[in-house]
C-alpha cells in the first residue's frame, strides 16, 4: 500500500512537542497531525513565534509532514470543552480568529491541509439560526485560506452539529468555495452512518483531503486503540488505495496520553500489516 500513516499530537498532551516529534518520527510515521493546544504551537502563546519557527525547522529535519488540527478541548476556553465555536453567540469571533491563525500557520509550516468542525448547538439555537452561523463563517474562514492557498479539511463528528456526511454535503455546497474539503474521520462514520465504509469512501473520494483513523466498538463514540473495537481496516484501506488517496492517514487517540510512545507504536505496527 502506498499510504502515509500519521499521528495526532493529541495523543501526547503530557509530552512537549519537540519530544513527540521525535518520537512519532523514530517510530517511522510519515507525518502528524498537530494540533494546536496550550503547550503544543499555542498561537496565542507569548513565544509563540519562536515555538512555530522549532516547530518547522523539526518537521524539516525529521522530514514529517502535517496536517494542522483545531480541535483542542480547553484552548480557547478553559472552563468548558470545545467552546466557543462557529455557532455560538458569545465568543464566535474568537473561534474565527483562532481558525485563522491556524491558516497562517499552515503556510508557515506547509501543512497540507487544516482541520476544523462545526461544534455542538450547546446555546441549543433553533436548526435555522445555528445553520446560518456556521455557513456564514465557513465562508469567512475558506475565503481567508483561499487567499492564502490552503485547503480546509472539515470534519462531521458524532454529537456536534454537523455529524453525517449528508450534513456535510449540503454544508459544503452552500460554502461553495474549492478549497472546503473533507477531513473523514473512519471511526465516525462506523457511528453516524448506515451505508459501508468503502461505499462511502468512493462516493466522497473527490472531497477527502485528511483522514483520522482509531478502533470503534458498539458505534459509540469512543475512540479505542486498534483491535479493541470492531471495524474491519483491511477493506477500508484498500478502498483508500483504490481512490488513490495521497493525503495522511493520522491515527488519532487523544486519551491515550498516559501510554502516548507505547500506543503510537502499536498502532504503527498495527497499520504496518496492511502495507
Amino acid at each position: 500500500m502506498g499510504l502515509r500513516w500519521g499521528y495526532n499530537t493529541n495523543g501526547f498532551a503530557n509530552h512537549t512537542l519537540n519530544a513527540a516529534l521525535d518520537i512519532i518520527a523514530d517510530l517511522g510515521y510519515a507525518g502528524v497531525a498537530l494540533t494546536l493546544d496550550n503547550y503544543h504551537c499555542n498561537p496565542y502563546a507569548p513565544d509563540a513565534a519562536t515555538q512555530i519557527q522549532q516547530t518547522k525547522a523539526q518537521l524539516q529535519r525529521r522530514q514529517l509532514a502535517c496536517v494542522i488540527e483545531t480541535g483542542a478541548r480547553f484552548l480557547l476556553n478553559p472552563k468548558q470543552k470545545h467552546e466557543p465555536t462557529l455557532i455560538s453567540l458569545v465568543g464566535r469571533e474568537q473561534r474565527i480568529d483562532f481558525l485563522k491563525a491556524a491558516i497562517d500557520l499552515a503556510v508557515t509550516l506547509n501543512a497540507e491541509a487544516v482541520s476544523f468542525w462545526s461544534g455542538a448547538n450547546h446555546a441549543q439555537l433553533p436548526e435555522d439560526q445555528a445553520w446560518d452561523l456556521l455557513v456564514e463563517g465557513c465562508r469567512r474562514v475558506a475565503q481567508y485560506a483561499l487567499a492564502r492557498d490552503v485547503t480546509l479539511g472539515f470534519e462531521p463528528e458524532p454529537g456536534m452539529f454537523i455529524e453525517t456526511l449528508e450534513q456535510y454535503s449540503r454544508l459544503a455546497a452552500e460554502v461553495n468555495t474549492p478549497n472546503f474539503r473533507l477531513t473523514l474521520d473512519i471511526g465516525h462514520i462506523f457511528c453516524t452512518e448506515t451505508d459501508a465504509a468503502p461505499n462511502l469512501i468512493r462516493q466522497y473520494a473527490g472531497h477527502i483531503v485528511n483522514i483520522h483513523i482509531e478502533d470503534i466498538k458498539d458505534r459509540v463514540h469512543q475512540h479505542l486503540m486498534f483491535g479493541e473495537g470492531t471495524i474491519p481496516f483491511e477493506p477500508v484501506l484498500q478502498t483508500l488505495n483504490e481512490i488513490g488517496y495521497a493525503g495522511l492517514v493520522n491515527v488519532e487517540l487523544s486519551r491515550h496520553s498516559h501510554m502516548a510512545p507505547v500506543a503510537a507504536e502499536r498502532a504503527i505496527h498495527f497499520l504496518n500489516q496492511f502495507i
